[in-house]
C-alpha cells in the first residue's frame, strides 16, 4: 500500500465525515467511509483502521446523546444485532477483494438510493421487523461499518423526536462497535499498523464529532444527506468497476 497524499486526503475526508455523520446525524451516512478508503486500499484495511476510530467517536457522541436513549428498542434491536456480527465473523474470507469491492459497491447504491427517497418513512412496523433491522446492522456494520442504514430504516418510522432519535442510533452503533472488537481481534485486523494509523487520526475523528454537533443544531440536515448519500451512489458505482475490473 502507498501512503501518498491522494490516500491520506481520503483517509481524512473519511474519518471526518463519519465523525459528522455519528454525533450529528445517527451515523446514517458514516457508510460512506468504507467505500471510499476502498478507493486506495483494500476494504479489509478500511474496517480494520476504522473500528478503533469508531469507538473514539462513540466515546465524544454518547456524552451528549446518552440520556436520550430508548431502551425498549435497543432491548429489540441489540441483540439480533450479535448475532448478526457472529454471522459476519463466521463468514469472514468467504469473499476474495474483488468480489467484496463489488458487493460493497451494491450496499453502497442500494443504502444510498434508500436514503434519498426513503419509502417506508413514515409507516409503522411490526416488533420483529425492527429485530430483523437490528440483525442485518449487525452483519453490515461488521463486514463494513455499515449499520446506520439498516437501523435508521426502522427507527424513522417509529415516531421519535429528533433526541431519542440520536440517542437511541448512538446507544446502538456504540455497542455494537464493542461487540466487533472480539472477532476483529480474533481475525488479526486490530495489529500495530492499523493502530498506529488510527491513533494519528484521533484529532480528526474529535473534529468530526465537534462540527456534527454544531452542524445538526444550525442547519437542516437534509441537504447534508443527500449530499453524502449521493457521493455514496457514486462511490458504490465507482467500486463495482474496480471490482469486476
Amino acid at each position: 500500500m502507498v501512503y501518498d497524499w491522494q490516500f491520506i486526503v481520503l483517509m481524512v475526508v473519511a474519518v471526518l465525515l463519519t465523525g459528522i455523520s455519528k454525533s450529528g446525524f445517527a451515523g446514517g451516512v458514516g457508510v460512506v467511509a468504507v467505500p471510499l478508503i476502498s478507493l486506495k486500499a483494500s476494504p479489509t484495511f478500511a474496517v480494520a483502521v476504522m473500528l478503533p476510530l469508531l469507538i473514539v467517536m462513540d466515546v465524544f457522541s454518547l456524552r451528549a446523546w446518552w440520556r436520550y436513549r430508548l431502551g425498549s428498542l435497543l432491548w429489540l434491536m441489540f441483540p439480533p444485532a450479535v448475532l448478526g456480527v457472529a454471522v459476519g465473523y463466521l463468514t469472514y474470507g468467504v469473499f476474495d477483494e474483488a468480489l467484496l469491492k463489488v458487493l460493497l459497491g451494491i450496499f453502497s447504491i442500494l443504502f444510498g438510493l434508500w436514503g434519498l427517497f426513503k419509502p417506508f418513512r413514515g409507516r409503522l412496523m411490526p416488533a420483529w421487523i425492527g429485530g430483523l433491522c437490528g440483525g442485518i446492522a449487525g452483519f453490515t456494520s461488521f463486514i463494513a461499518h455499515a449499520g446506520g442504514p439498516p437501523l435508521n430504516f426502522y427507527l424513522l418510522q417509529c415516531r421519535l423526536s429528533k433526541e431519542q432519535f440520536l440517542g437511541t442510533a448512538v446507544v446502538f452503533l456504540a455497542a455494537t462497535n464493542l461487540v466487533k472488537l472480539v472477532p476483529y481481534g480474533l481475525l488479526g485486523l486490530l495489529n500495530v499498523a492499523n493502530l498506529t494509523i488510527a491513533l494519528l487520526l484521533i484529532p480528526v475523528a474529535w473534529l468530526g464529532v465537534r462540527l456534527g454537533l454544531v452542524i445538526q443544531k444550525r442547519l437542516s440536515g437534509e441537504l447534508f444527506f443527500r449530499i453524502i448519500l449521493g457521493l455514496l451512489i457514486l462511490l458504490g458505482i465507482r467500486l463495482i468497476v474496480d471490482g469486476w475490473g
